[in-house]
């Protein structure tokens, strides 16, 4: 427990001052957080097979590309440059018939590997573009993530007694997942009609707060479905106690990409 307090608070003093800062410094953190990202689910495939140096350098580079290059808001809002669409699948699809040996890359390989980087690329790169749009609105977002998974732990906890996926994460429970979502939802709302804007719609607003608390959730049993899957407990040890970036953005990443549909409404 005190190990786990103690890289929790490194962690907060090292990227509050980056997200109240914005601008580059936060691009570049949320850059060298998408490479992390992409080496742990890189790690966990490779429980099963090893891939080429050649594409694991590649996908760092495309990765960067995606996080560094392609970030201002115009192009966020129309999607994502045909340009680099049309490249990645390219650069994935093709060695798979050069190298010619199932074993060494694949098919399933290549498409593995889109799949990851247009997730991590696309999710790491929203956080970028709300962030450049408000402080205030990212920290909502985040509000929906911490007190939901904090209540879902602690009503679970306490009168949890229905397993939700047992075959995914044994510990959830549905008691869990509607305390979370029912407090996640009230926390989350209360701050954006106090803080960001008094004269919202308060329906819209619990609507996407509850919408994006569920999303959230069902991201952190995505992530959990892929470590069962490589068998392991956490993506990474980068913050002791706590696991990797990946175990840490499990639900803000599926709540940046769900508060897309919202983001005209709110």
């Amino acid at each position: 427990m005190k190990t786990r307090i103690i890289s929790a608070i490194i962690a907060l003093l090292i990227l509050v001052p980056i997200f109240f800062h914005g601008g580059t410094i936060f691009q570049i953190a949320i850059w060298l957080l998408s490479v992390l990202g992409l080496k742990e689910m890189i790690n966990a495939y490779e429980k099963e097979k090893e891939l080429p140096i050649f594409i694991k350098v590649v996908s760092y580079i495309v990765i960067s590309i995606l996080l560094l290059v392609n970030h201002e808001i115009d192009t966020i809002r129309l999607g994502l440059d045909f340009k680099i669409i049309t490249g990645i699948f390219l650069i994935y699809l093709v060695p798979a018939i050069l190298y010619h040996d199932e074993e060494v890359y694949s098919i399933k390989d290549g498409f593995m590997l889109i799949g990851i980087l247009f997730f991590l690329g696309i999710s790491f790169q929203l956080l970028i573009f709300v962030r450049s749009l408000s402080l205030k609105l990212v920290i909502f977002l985040f509000l929906i993530s911490i007190f939901t998974d904090t209540f879902a732990y602690t009503t679970g906890l306490l009168i949890g007694r229905h397993k939700l996926i047992k075959e995914v994460s044994p510990n959830k429970t549905i008691e869990g997942l509607i305390g979370g979502t029912i407090m996640g939802c009230f926390i989350s709302s209360f701050y954006y009609l106090t803080v960001i804007n008094p004269d919202a719609s308060i329906s819209a607003i619990i609507i996407t707060t509850l919408f994006l608390s569920v999303i959230g959730q069902l991201g952190d049993l995505v992530f959990s479905a892929i470590k069962r899957h490589y068998e392991i407990k956490d993506f990474s040890n980068l913050m002791p106690g706590h696991g990797g970036v990946l175990d840490r953005f499990d639900s803000i990443l599926f709540i940046l990409l769900g508060f897309m549909f919202f983001i005209n409404v709110i």
